[in-house]
């Protein structure tokens, strides 16, 4: 299995918020890394641009006073007032980039809306959301994708649980026939400026720049020492660095908190591999292994090698089975066209490419897919006898 380097947007705090924080210093090595490229800085996730206050002042005034304060800030996150905004996966952005750019993740529109609600002077409360585990990859890397969402004012009236009196609004951006019917639990802001560190850790670590990795994922640390997904980064980015023993170091950090966390543990495989442990590794394998016996991508992969085979009916049922676990992942779907096509099925080789279409990224993968979608489209369609 590949090594496992996580994104983790959004994470349960497995219980760790009765812990007391402890010093994630003995995991942090400053002196193995040169200065970062750009700064580092907890204080720029929220702040609000001279734009973004401009626009306080005049749109979303201009809506509170026909709207109310919390309504008027909500037709404003829509196109009433011209934001037009637009989801993106490909960069987690801060609140001013956000709105710069008209578009973000999850995470980057909940900053940018808490932003102007803090501008507003509302009260904001975010809360982690409980969903399926989604997984996506990027190369080398395997990303594990959670969710987060904002309640604007209201009293929340149960500690912990994300309840709260009739005058909160809560602010998702997921469909809201989803986003009802979802547990949530409340997460401190501190959690939520580890979350964006993390996720520019992991953005940098997918664009080769190791050093800058190092400085994001060792902010998200120091920013939340409960979040121990910044931990597991942390300890890819030393793996990427050749720093094996400093990896391990990280690792453990983690798996001393939660010994049955997946992702520390496969990656805490590889770093035993290379570093000629195989004893070691070979234990933490077979841990693994009983936490989470088919561990994401299993079925892609063996679909793969079935549509290298030649099989496409065992490639269908493979790319099936992922879909049936990550419905809207748009490389499932692209595979399950592709088996679909090599079996004839012409209408749910459509169908899948179309829901790949819909779910892909901006970039070269949303190209290819309606490159291809608009040929199979062209295509006559065969009535077998």
């Amino acid at each position: 299995m590949k090594a496992l380097a996580l994104v983790v947007l959004v994470v349960a705090l497995a219980g760790c918020a009765s812990m007391p924080t402890q010093s994630p210093e003995p995991i942090l090595h400053d002196a193995l890394f040169g200065p970062p490229t750009q700064p580092v800085r907890a204080d720029d996730v929220f702040a609000a641009s001279p734009a973004m206050k401009a626009f306080v002042a005049t749109d979303i005034e201009r809506l509170v006073r026909i709207k109310g304060t919390r309504r008027g800030l909500f037709e404003a996150l829509r196109d009433k007032a011209g934001l037009s905004l637009e989801y993106d996966s490909t960069l987690t952005r801060n609140a001013a980039e956000a709105f710069e750019a008209r578009k973000g993740n999850c995470l980057s529109l909940v900053i940018m809306t808490a932003a102007f609600a803090k501008e507003m002077g509302l009260p904001v409360r975010f809360q982690n959301v409980f969903t399926d585990e989604t997984w996506s990859r990027n190369g080398s890397f395997y990303l594990s994708i959670g969710h987060v969402n904002v309640v604007i004012g209201g009293t929340h009236v149960e500690p912990g649980y994300g309840h709260y009196d009739l005058d909160a609004m809560v602010v998702d951006f997921l469909p809201p026939v989803d986003a009802r019917s979802l547990k949530t639990w409340i997460i401190d802001e501190s959690t939520i400026v580890a979350m964006y560190m993390n996720n520019r850790a992991v953005e940098a670590l997918i664009a080769g720049n190791v050093n800058d990795a190092y400085w994001w994922a060792r902010e998200a640390v120091r920013q939340d020492a409960h979040f121990l997904g910044a931990a597991n980064t942390l300890g890819v980015v030393y793996r990427a660095h050749g720093d094996l023993p400093e990896a391990q170091r990280a690792l453990d950090y983690v798996l001393a908190r939660e010994p049955d966390n997946a992702s520390a543990l496969s990656n805490l495989v590889t770093v035993l591999k290379q570093r000629g442990d195989t004893t070691g590794a070979r234990v933490a394998a077979e841990r693994l292994a009983r936490i989470e016996p088919t561990p994401p991508f299993a079925y892609f992969e063996r679909g793969i090698a079935a549509m290298k085979a030649g099989d496409y009916r065992l490639a269908r049922d493979m790319f099936t089975r992922e879909v049936d676990r990550a419905a809207y992942y748009h490389e499932f779907r692209f595979w399950l066209a592709l088996a679909n096509l090599g079996l004839g099925d012409m209408d749910q080789a459509r169908a899948n490419l179309a829901i790949a279409l819909e779910n892909s990224p901006a970039g070269r993968e949303h190209d290819l897919y309606a490159a291809k979608l608009e040929r199979l489209r062209a295509e006559v369609p065969v009535i077998r006898r």
